[in-house]
């Protein structure tokens, strides 16, 4: 009996394991194919690469934008991802000016000490944070990202399907067997 709840259990686990390295390798590649951030009904996951928003998000974390266009808004308070000198800044805002009659925004890390020395034009904004937060995954994500990553997540599931595969075949196998004899 042990042994057959061992089996269900490692199978369970190793095809959930499975699933999120696929699913991973999925976002991974068709990111890099379609030349952007992969998107799912509006929203992004970044990874956070610094820790000028903690505690709000802890570095390693990866957090949910939801992408805004040239007609939203935001107001002070809320915390946006804004694109800076090919860099990607998540900061909080602080205060909304009105230059030339277009909204610009001044902003602020939670644990800088003072605010950020530029104004964010509203074109430089990707998003708004939604408040959806995951420790540490930010990390796997950001190597995923990499060169040996992206290696890692073809190779990775090509050799789990082979031995899929095979463990099938001669589990396959040996039931015939058994039942021949």
């Amino acid at each position: 009996m042990k042994k057959k709840l061992w089996s269900i259990v490692s199978s369970v686990i190793g095809t959930i394991l499975l699933v999120m390295i696929c699913l991973a390798a999925f976002i991974v590649l068709s990111s890099r194919l379609s030349g952007g951030e992969p998107t799912f009904m509006g929203y992004q996951v970044k990874a956070v690469l610094s820790g000028s928003m903690e505690p709000t998000f802890k570095t390693g974390s990866i957090i949910s934008i939801k992408l805004g266009d040239q007609r939203t808004s935001y107001k002070t308070g809320d915390i946006i991802t804004f694109r800076m000198e090919d860099k990607l800044i998540t900061h909080r805002i602080t205060d909304v000016i009105q230059e030339n009659g277009q909204a610009v925004y001044k902003t602020q890390g939670d644990n800088n000490n003072g605010p950020d020395l530029w104004t964010v034009p509203a074109q430089n904004i990707i998003g708004k944070y939604t408040n959806f937060t995951i420790p540490y995954i930010g990390y796997a994500l950001n190597y995923a990202n990499s060169k040996a990553g992206s290696a890692l997540l073809l190779i990775v599931p090509g050799i789990l399907l082979l031995i899929s595969a095979f463990r099938s075949i001669i589990v396959a196998k040996n039931e015939l067997e058994g039942s021949k004899a």
